[in-house]
């Protein structure tokens, strides 16, 4: 009876150990090169899929220049691409962090981020622009003072608006639609946005439109982790191909109808 219970006992032991493995096996999100390296086989976006037409949903799936970019550039990595949806102010700390590869969600490049995470070479120029009512007292930028701005939190639009106006007279808001809401209703005056969103925004609210006065020129770029140098060379590799044969461009007209 004690070697059976022995045995068993081993048994036992067997089990638990293969289990073990078998469940760090699976979360395993490596796989091994020809020269015996191992290499991520997923590529995690990290983004705010609220900013059309850079990122938002069609149906259930995020759609938009930023996801296809991406996808070209996973796929030129030998990567399947990832994307996780969440509130546009935690994406810098997440890839900072560690929780994300890369966050690109229409994101400018300033100082401030610049001292989280790195950027890659910039891959669209954004534009900030102010959404009002049709028949708001607010007819160019010179108007905005002592006015309630609204804008998305943690954008480079609520940044410059506080910078410009004063904290106490911007609200921010967790989405860009949001902040429209917030217009509508008379929260605030105006809301200070990119262009591309904006358009959408105004084309989708009857009774709002965007003064032709542009509030600030920008750089979209990527941002990784400063000690992830390796990915930032990969993606800035596969980015300026992209860039170079065209394909980037051909994505961003399909998405922006030039007004030229």
């Amino acid at each position: 009876m004690k070697i059976m219970k022995k045995l068993l006992a081993v048994a036992l032991m067997l089990v638990l150990v293969l289990g073990v493995m078998a469940g760090c096996s699976s979360g395993n999100d490596e796989k091994t090169n020809d020269d015996g390296t191992q290499q991520k086989e997923t590529l995690v976006m990290a983004t705010n899929a609220q900013f059309p037409p850079y990122e938002y949903y069609d149906g259930d799936k995020i759609v938009g220049i930023d996801a296809e970019v991406a996808a070209l550039i996973a796929e030129k990595l030998g990567m399947e691409l990832e994307i996780a949806d969440i509130e546009f102010d935690s994406i810098v700390p997440g890839v900072q962090q560690g929780k994300y590869d890369m966050g690109m969600a229409g994101m400018t490049v300033n100082d401030e981020r610049l001292e989280q995470v790195n950027f890659t070479t910039s891959y669209a120029k954004g534009v900030q622009v102010v959404i009002v009512k049709e028949d708001s007292d607010i007819k160019t930028i010179d108007d905005l003072t002592g006015k309630k701005i609204g804008a998305q939190q943690g954008t480079t639009g609520a940044i410059y608006a506080a910078e410009d106006y004063g904290e106490e007279n911007v609200t921010t808001y967790a989405s860009g639609n949001l902040a429209v809401e917030g217009l509508k209703t008379g929260k605030v005056d105006c809301v200070i946005i990119d262009n591309e969103p904006a358009k959408a925004y105004v084309s989708e609210n009857e009774g709002l439109k965007i003064l032709e006065t542009e509030y600030a020129n920008e750089d979209y770029a990527i941002a990784i982790a400063k000690d992830n140098t390796e990915l930032m060379d990969k993606v800035n590799t596969a980015l300026e191909e992209l860039i170079a044969n065209g394909e980037l461009q051909k994505i961003v007209d399909k998405y922006i109808t030039s007004e030229e």
